[in-house]
């Protein structure tokens, strides 16, 4: 019975190879570029679906989490450690491989941390930050909570366009290719695209097991009681503050890994991944899917984003999920996959398989 909450895994997985096939046919195999940084953005849509749709909670601060994964990897993996080479913690770090030594585009010789210990570094800080920050304004409810974590991503988004070791508004270039096992590696370059865009793949579908299997826990059962009556569940001995702090946390881990893939696959990141328009976008992405809807969330996520990367709303980008989170927040505020009309379609279906 369990193994049935996998079988939209499989299938998205079959899914994934076929659309290959389609744009490998018909030579345009560069659509896959947009794919898979559509990919790695709908990784913060999946953990802001768990907070928003399973423990209640509004956040509009996720862009900051995502911009902390991204920046975080960006600077320890492009920092010249060269000058510091010397010292003891330097010369310590080179004797146990936590550096390494590369060129730029320039020809110029890099002493660096691997991009491995920049990814444990980034989801370190995220987790921290996300500790400190959850652990402030969890309590807070509504709007109080959405200004909060609102203000949050403004302070990130400044630091990110006014600190000198971030670039400013230059932001971070030059970020190497993330090594993984083999040959495989995060790299944006063309003769990548294939195995980058089945390596996103593997990393959304595994944040879907990892979402699904802690909705059909006993975790996942008390994260809804929270979402349906708080009070209700805390007079049941429901621990709702140390349950909302742990999915707040979990759900900005997941945008962290979200923002350091897809630096090493661009190469480089900006501010503009830390704005406050990029938080919108993301509840926009999750009130279209279905707030308690983890495959409308991620199908969205990737949709939206990947006619967004294509330039498809043009200069009108922001407008566009500006207005969509109106709408939804309006005509169905449960998601388009929630509507009345098209719940009863998905039972007749539903049914008709059965049958």
């Amino acid at each position: 019975m369990r193994l049935r909450i996998y079988y939209p895994v499989f299938a998205t997985a079959v899914l994934v190879v076929a659309l290959h096939l389609v744009l490998a046919a018909s030579d345009a195999t560069y659509y896959m570029t947009q794919v898979t940084m559509s990919a790695y953005y709908a990784l913060v849509v999946i953990g802001l679906c768990l907070l928003m749709g399973y423990a209640g909670q509004a956040s509009l601060g996720h862009a900051g989490f995502f911009a902390i994964g991204g920046y975080t990897c960006a600077v320890l993996t492009t920092y010249n450690l060269s000058p510091l080479k010397d010292t003891p913690f330097i010369a310590q770090c080179q004797s146990l491989g936590l550096t390494i030594q590369w060129q730029d585009l320039y020809g110029t010789e890099i002493l660096s941390f691997t991009p491995w210990v920049a990814f444990g570094a980034a989801l370190l800080l995220t987790g921290l930050i996300a500790l400190v920050i959850g652990a402030s304004v969890i309590r807070l409810k509504g709007h109080y909570l959405a200004m909060a974590t609102l203000g949050f991503g403004l302070i990130v988004y400044r630091l990110a366009l006014g600190t000198p070791v971030l670039g400013r508004a230059d932001g971070v270039s030059n970020v190497p290719p993330f090594p993984l096992f083999g040959s495989l590696q995060v790299n944006g370059r063309a003769p990548f695209r294939v195995q980058n865009y089945y390596i996103a793949w593997v990393v959304v579908l595994t944040a879907m097991v990892l979402a699904l299997n802690l909705i059909h826990s006993r975790v996942g059962r008390a994260l809804r009681s929270i979402h349906e009556n708080e009070e209700a569940a805390h007079s049941l001995g429901v621990n709702t503050y140390r349950y909302k702090l742990a999915v707040f946390i979990l759900s900005a881990l997941f945008a962290a890994v979200g923002g350091v893939l897809l630096t090493h696959y661009n190469g480089s990141i900006g501010p503009a991944e830390a704005t406050v328009m990029k938080s919108v976008r993301y509840v926009a992405i999750v009130a279209v899917g279905g707030m308690a809807n983890l495959w409308g969330a991620m199908v969205m996520g990737i949709l939206l984003n990947f006619l967004s990367l294509r330039g498809v709303f043009g200069s009108y980008d922001d407008t566009v999920f500006g207005a969509i989170l109106i709408v939804m927040m309006i005509f169905a505020p449960q998601g388009l996959l929630r509507v009345p009309r098209l719940q009863a379609l998905t039972a007749i279906l539903s049914r008709r398989g059965h049958g």
